[in-house]
């Protein structure tokens, strides 16, 4: 692909998404369900305008590097150690239960064991996005419904980090125990370059230069990428790796404002990559699991929020807040789409597992979406009375 057709691309992309956004928007969608509706209208299964979705693919994944970086300066320790003591239990049980509702659905339509235990643990997990820009700022930061949401979203993306650390040890369908202690050693060898690298080197040279905005921009940059690419050569994942360049600065003040800087970086690419997520669907295959896709994203979202209240009010919530984080957090997540993703270029699951994930997920963003808007605060509620920012 050119340079002229790189840009075509882009400008297609983003005018697209503006004008469909606006749509969304109005519809009270998720801006998520847009890029990846986008991308299926736009890709070779519709119009046909963007024939070559893998190089975009490719440049996105740099948003899913970013996008772990920067969960990753949101879990400091001492966050982590009361984020665990709070909402362990209800976190660890409720993803038992989706992921042993994935794993039984999947086995009744044939698939493999290995492709049902990925469909099952892909169905663990919550969607951040609509969870949290979905919810008022006020409630989001000063009351405890948004501090019980964000506390089990952030304990299930730990799990999901753990995920791709698994995935990673897999092998054309085998878990091999040895490989998977390999990684675990290298996970921990990452770890502690980071620690001490940022310790003794990134933090002084930061502190040296904290004045110059572009400075710290790009040596944060150069920070996530470097780690990133130092776990890779170790044979962990760019995720993984950038996930721990973001933990190692989390403690630090500045975390704060690095994650302000990068936000519109990480979107940008993000943006691309749900919409290469829908442009590399194929409408024919996706048709042949419809059936299962349909029956896997109901079933998702019946169980979740019902599961989420009754845990909640077992660890004596309120009953009327408890209903209200079940149905805030009662559809699939974006790590869903990544963990089918990755799955399927690691050869782990096959094109119908990977595309069951990927349209029960969308299904449940649709439907999801739809429902909290028209029954709680939100910033694009359809109720005057029910809209809050």
């Amino acid at each position: 692909m050119g340079n002229e057709n790189i840009i075509y691309t882009i400008f297609l992309i983003f005018t697209g998404a503006a004008v469909l956004a606006t749509v969304g928007l109005y519809a009270r969608q998720s801006l998520l369900v847009v890029y990846i509706l986008l991308g299926i209208l736009f890709g070779p299964s519709g119009a046909k305008w963007v024939t070559d979705p893998v190089v975009i693919k490719q440049i996105s994944h740099v948003g899913i590097i970013f996008l772990l970086f920067l969960l990753g300066m949101n879990l400091p320790a001492k966050k982590l150690i009361h984020l665990v003591k709070q909402t362990t239990l209800i976190t660890g049980v409720s993803s038992l239960l989706f992921g042993m509702l994935g794993f039984g659905i999947a086995l009744l339509f044939a698939f493999s064991t290995t492709e049902s235990i990925v469909i099952g643990t892909a169905m663990m997990f919550s969607s951040t996005i609509i969870g949290l820009k979905l919810l008022p700022t006020t409630v989001l930061h000063h009351r405890h419904t948004g501090e019980l949401i964000i506390s089990i979203l952030l304990l299930q993306d730990l799990l999901a980090i753990m995920v791709l650390l698994f995935l990673q040890a897999a092998n054309q369908g085998q878990w091999p125990l040895s490989e998977l202690a390999m990684l675990t050693v290298y996970f921990a060898v990452v770890a502690l370059f980071t620690y001490v690298l940022q310790r003794y080197v990134l933090l002084k040279l930061i502190s040296q230069f904290d004045k110059i905005q572009e400075y710290l921009f790009l040596v944060t940059i150069g920070w996530c990428l470097g780690v990133a690419e130092f776990a890779h050569q170790l044979g962990l994942s760019y995720e993984i790796g950038a996930f721990l360049a973001g933990v190692a600065l989390a403690a630090n003040p500045i975390s704060l404002y690095i994650s302000e800087v990068l936000k519109p970086l990480r979107d940008f690419f993000l943006i691309l990559f749900f919409f290469s997520v829908g442009a590399t669907f194929d409408l024919g295959l996706a048709q042949d699991i419809m059936l299962p896709a349909v029956l896997l994203g109901s079933m998702i979202l019946a169980v979740k929020p019902l599961a989420f209240k009754y845990l909640l009010i077992n660890a004596g919530e309120d009953s009327k807040v408890s209903a209200e984080i079940g149905v805030r957090l009662g559809q699939g997540s974006e790590f869903s789409l990544l963990i089918a993703v990755l799955a399927l270029d690691m050869a782990v699951i096959g094109e119908q597992a990977a595309y069951l994930i990927q349209v029960s997920t969308l299904l449940t963003f649709i439907a999801s979406s739809y429902f909290i808007v028209l029954r709680y605060p939100t910033p694009v509620a359809v109720s005057d009375k029910l809209r809050r920012d």
